[in-house]
């Protein structure tokens, strides 16, 4: 690439430029400090609670699966990083090299400030039997199948150039372990997947490059009736900055999508590593040892509140053990039976009673925690389903009974701690530095038959910014790379300034083929897994 390379009447903006000699020293410096980093803070939590290693296997494969998650979270940065920068190289509003490092160090900082809530949106598209098992074969040949069919398929797409979706095809690469689990244990393959949040999810996914469309076109037409300012419409001079306060526009949402995809896009890799952590090292990450001291009373409470809430005592020779199953069958099968509240009922008592003869959760003994937050997932997830489901017959002030039990078990299991943070906006962060020319030059160059304008660039990374940020609110995923490159092609099209059709049909084909591509490969992956571990 050269960087007097004509696009439209302007030249190419200067994209070749690397991180230099320093900068390659100081990028692999960072990359072993983060993996030594990961690797002191599981050695650290794990001898905090008592853990000695009595085999190494188990431990060598924690490691090669947080390897492989953080991995896809690098390819994840690389991958997307055209989305926040595409529109300040391409308008001289900052130089490739720099925003590229701004662009990283921002989504280092979205990550690290980021809720938590699409990670866990994420988790529980898993099915429940291998969420229950995530430390058995089973649990590691999921981890692995998903993960590196999510890296295959972002990695191809790369190769060729193509934005396409980082979360579509982590999604679909779920959706493609879950259906093969199933058709493993003698299931239709629909069994296998949480299909009304897949759906809730998909939708997301669906409209948001619509979205992205529709509004940066709008916001394009509307900068055009209220800013008269001609320059603003026009292709950049050569190497010319833009006026200040539009560079500065131009700057500010670069910063805030490159926050915005941290904060979502940081948060799946690390509700996957929460799985593998809880599977492998129970006693340190399956439950949160360092909930407020007021939370066992207020635990009890709540409980109590539950159990009267559902109104409906178990039967009396019913075990906690069969109240489990029936619980676990409910969630797994979507099938609302007469006794499913009252095992319900039961599992809440015997969550209950188990946390208070221990006193705390911090005291609850290596033993007994993988049982206990099984329990506390299955009836977190158990009154999230009795929420939707209208033959359960609840009253508004029950549910709203419920769901304050139900924030407090996710207090206790639904946790992120801080190293996890730091080690996936690291590596989404140091991903944002490497790879991202292929897909900058689509985004820049291939969706419209002009260069882009300011007034293109700000509109439609004003509209991703704010897609993405809603998004995170509502704890739903979305594709960063639909929403700006459908965004860029909205005010291409807003403007009369036509599209390339051969890259929109590129993009069109990546969209539809990422879901039954990554299902697919992930599907395969996990039955030739399964039988391996």
């Amino acid at each position: 690439m050269n960087a007097s390379v004509a696009i439209g009447g302007a030249r190419r903006p200067e994209i070749d430029k690397g991180l230099g000699m320093a900068g390659s020293i100081g990028f692999g410096a960072a990359i072993i400090a983060a993996l030594i980093y990961v690797v002191y803070s599981v050695y650290s939590d794990a001898t905090a609670v008592g853990v000695a290693p009595t085999a190494y296997l188990p431990f060598l494969l924690l490691f090669l699966a947080l390897l492989i998650a953080l991995g896809f979270e690098f390819v994840n940065g690389f991958h997307d990083t055209a989305n926040a920068v595409a529109t300040v190289i391409y308008t001289n509003a900052m130089p490739a090299n720099i925003a590229v490092v701004w662009s990283g160090f921002f989504n280092f900082l979205g990550v690290l400030l980021s809720t938590g809530a699409v990670a866990f949106g994420i988790v529980s598209l898993l099915p429940v039997e291998l969420i229950l098992q995530v430390g058995s074969s089973a649990g590691f040949a999921m981890v692995f199948a998903l993960l590196i069919a999510a890296i295959l398929w972002n990695l191809a797409t790369w190769w060729l150039g193509i934005p396409s979706s980082s979360s579509h095809t982590l999604i679909g690469s779920i959706i493609g372990v879950g259906v093969a689990n199933a058709l493993l244990h003698g299931k239709s393959g629909t069994s296998g997947v949480d299909w009304s949040k897949a759906t809730e999810i998909g939708q997301a996914l669906l409209f948001s490059p619509l979205i992205g469309f529709g509004l940066a076109a709008l916001l394009f037409v509307a900068m055009k009736v209220l800013v008269r300012n001609k320059a603003l419409y026009r292709e950049p001079q050569n190497g010319m900055p833009p006026p200040l306060w539009i560079r500065a526009l131009l700057i500010f949402t670069c910063t805030g999508v490159s926050f915005a995809h941290g904060s979502n896009d940081g948060q799946k890799g690390m509700g996957l590593i929460m799985l593998i952590l809880i599977g492998t090292v129970p006693t340190a990450y399956a439950l949160n040892r360092a909930v407020p001291a007021r939370y066992t009373t207020e635990f009890h409470t709540n409980s109590i509140a539950a159990t009267a809430a559902l109104g409906q005592r178990a039967p009396a020779m019913m075990q906690p053990a069969e109240a489990r199953a029936q619980v676990t069958r409910y969630i797994a099968d979507k099938r609302f039976a007469d006794t499913t509240m009252p095992a319900l009922s039961l599992l809440i008592a015997d969550v209950d009673r188990q946390v208070m003869n221990y006193g705390s959760l911090a005291q609850v003994p290596a033993a007994a925690v993988s049982n206990i937050r099984n329990d506390m997932y299955l009836a977190s997830e158990a009154i999230k389903r009795l929420g939707k489901e209208k033959a359960a017959g609840l009253s508004e002030a029950k549910m709203t009974a419920l769901t304050t039990y139900k924030a407090s078990l996710d207090a206790g299991t639904r946790f992120i701690p801080t190293w996890v943070k730091i080690a996936v906006a690291f590596a989404l962060g140091l991903g944002t530095m490497v790879g991202w020319r292929r897909i900058v030059v689509t985004v820049g160059e291939k969706i419209g038959k002009t260069h882009l304008t300011y007034a293109q660039g700000a509109s439609a990374e004003l509209v991703a910014m704010a897609t993405i940020f809603g998004a995170d609110h509502m704890g739903l995923p979305v594709s960063t790379t639909h929403v700006l490159s459908s965004g860029v092609a909205g005010t291409m099209a807003a403007n009369g300034s036509g599209l390339q059709m051969a890259t929109v049909r590129n993009l069109l084909m990546a969209w539809v083929l990422t879901l039954p591509c990554s299902i697919l490969l992930a599907g395969l992956l996990y039955m030739v897994f399964a039988q391996i571990f």
